[in-house]
């Protein structure tokens, strides 16, 4: 049996969730950081939306200026390109500024030109315009003053194979000279260097949580990605979760992290782990899975619904947390598994299984802190979707801490649910608002509406998906509204069952507000379909969000409806 505490929703309705099991190889039931365990998952910073792991030698490309005079010293200074990826559909380029006199860098806009065909996607760590093949690069608040010899960095994805020229910064040449650079004649496409390797997904953030506690009872492991397909289809995965306890980050399941050992048949590259193996565990597992799929990213995310609570005292000193999320994110042990960390915080300056009075800037000072110490790895958080008047958005400055960020998880799932045992029934991920629905200010839209109201860019918002659903029982009126008795039975807890049971065990009957919903007997859900997930994807373009995200991946089929879902409705 596992041992239930109290869990909110995204609005802090309390439920009840199942607390971190003990770190045994037989491990029970599901693991309590998300709402199925707390469905709540998070989210960086690397590039925007939709990284890719770098594989290629860089191909850099000098380029660098003379920008305007501060006092009675000129700033000199230089942007070199570097092409970090490339997989042939598709590429990853990032520019770098340096401030190479000896006055102050106050602001930095760098311009090029693309030849036809090749084209910027999602981008980072600047705000990037572009028309008829020119685009221009500014900074953002945080990165634009540089001190002499200190240097920003920003990148993007795109499509294509030319290389940029006619640079500028500032208004003058890139590499320093002061005049800007004659255009050259485009380049013939390149063949890639491994027309075998399978192509990368689009310009979107497409991410999944990976639970930790998962390869238990779940019996899901990260060859499952392979097998299902949707390695080919996602961009990201976020390993849940390490903790976060004693002001640091912390492992959260060494046996399922990095010691268990996998046989043959369970591994990614197919090779049984050996007894004296340095790494082995999921750990080793993503390793062999980013040689394969060599455009996935990994994030190490921390905290979740049950090891929130040690967000408070960590924000005491936040260079300090920080750096002991650095120290173990990179620890030598596991080096090249991640490539950045998320935070999932639930909630700062709010009430989640415990109440944080940090104040309304704590959360930026820490996504101030990781971003220092993370560099130009991905710093993400997973924050909450309360659109509500004086709700969970309006206690904290996620528009202040999302200059440090590469992109928020937005988790617009769990607003309704049977943690409220007699109803009214409700779906929990609502895109938009509908008549009856118990609270206002609990749908997608109305978050993203709020976030954006606030200031947080919508490039860097990532919509939330669940693969699961959530019901009730006792229930005899098929639309939402209906009264209950309970939570309905589920197959690791009450309430709660993975898409992949319910599309056969109980049917879609209706749709509401962009979701589905499903009576059977006296059972009534409500989950995402591959038809609703389209939608929502939609709604995502149409918004210019940075791509979705989803908890989590064993909620899926087996051979990944819903991710498939996901990818066709972003590329």
């Amino acid at each position: 049996m596992s041992r239930r505490s109290p869990h909110t929703t995204a609005a802090g309705v309390s439920t009840g969730r199942p607390q971190v099991p003990p770190l045994l190889p037989d491990r029970p039931q599901e693991h309590p950081l998300r709402p199925d365990s707390s469905r709540r998952t998070p989210p960086t910073r690397h590039r925007a939306l939709t990284a890719l792991a770098a594989l290629l030698l860089p191909l850099g490309v000098l380029v660098g200026l003379a920008p305007p005079a501060t006092g009675a010293a000129a700033a000199e200074a230089t942007a070199t390109y570097t092409k970090t990826s490339d997989w042939g559909s598709g590429f990853e380029g990032k520019w770098t500024v340096k401030n190479t006199g000896s006055a102050p860098l106050t602001s930095w806009t760098v311009e090029w030109d693309f030849p036809s065909g090749t084209t910027v996607g999602s981008f980072w760590d600047a705000t990037v315009t572009g028309s008829g093949g020119h685009y221009t690069a500014k900074n953002v608040g945080w990165n634009g003053t540089l001190a002499p010899g200190a240097t920003a960095s920003f990148g993007f994805n795109g499509s294509g194979s030319g290389e940029p020229t006619g640079c500028t910064l500032n208004g003058a040449a890139c590499d320093g000279s002061g005049t800007p650079e004659e255009p050259e004649e485009p380049e013939e496409p390149e063949e890639p260097d491994n027309p075998d390797e399978p192509d990368a997904p689009g310009d979107h953030v497409k991410l999944g949580y990976f639970t930790n506690w998962g390869v238990y009872g779940r019996n899901y492991h990260v060859k499952d990605l392979v097998t299902s397909g949707t390695a080919e289809k996602i961009t990201h995965i976020n390993y849940a979760f390490g903790n976060v306890t004693g002001g640091k980050c912390t492992v959260g399941d060494s046996y399922a992290d990095y010691e268990k050992a996998y046989t043959a048949d369970q591994s990614v590259d197919g090779q049984a782990d050996t007894w004296d193996q340095p790494l082995r565990g999921s750990f080793n597992q993503l390793l062999e899975l980013k040689e394969k799929y060599p455009h996935i990213k990994v994030l190490w995310s921390f905290g979740g619904w049950t090891w929130s609570g040690g967000f408070g005292e960590a924000v005491k000193n936040p260079a300090a947390f920080a750096k002991s999320c650095h120290d173990l994110v990179e620890d030598p042990r596991w080096a090249g598994v991640f490539d950045g960390i998320d935070l999932d915080w639930e909630y700062p300056n709010a009430c989640g299984l415990t109440c944080d009075t940090s104040g309304p800037e704590a959360f930026e000072s820490m996504m101030r802190a990781m971003r220092a110490e993370f560099g130009d790895d991905l710093v993400t958080a997973a924050i909450t979707a309360d659109g509500s008047a004086g709700g969970k958005i309006d206690a904290t400055d996620y528009a202040g801490a999302s200059q440090y960020t590469d992109w928020y998880n937005v988790m617009t799932y769990d607003f309704f649910g049977a943690f409220a045992a007699q109803g009214p029934t409700a779906p929990h991920s609502p895109l938009t608002s509908y008549d009856g629905i118990p609270q206002d200010g609990f749908n997608s839209d109305a978050a993203v509406k709020k976030l954006r109201a606030q200031g947080v860019p919508a490039q860097k918002m990532l919509l939330g998906i669940g693969f699961y659903g959530r019901g009730w029982t006792g229930v005899t009126q098929s639309e939402p509204g209906g009264t209950a008795t309970g939570a309905a039975p589920g197959t690791y807890e009450a309430g709660i069952e993975d898409y992949k049971v319910l599309k056969e065990s109980c049917p879609v009957t209706g749709t509401v507000a962009g979701t589905a919903y499903a009576h059977c007997g006296n059972n009534w859900w409500s989950y995402d379909t591959p038809d609703t997930i389209g939608g929502k994807m939609d709604y995502a373009r149409e918004q210019g969000l940075g791509g979705a995200f989803f908890w989590e991946l064993s909620g899926d089929t087996a051979n990944g409806e819903l991710i498939s879902a996901i990818d066709a409705g972003l590329s």
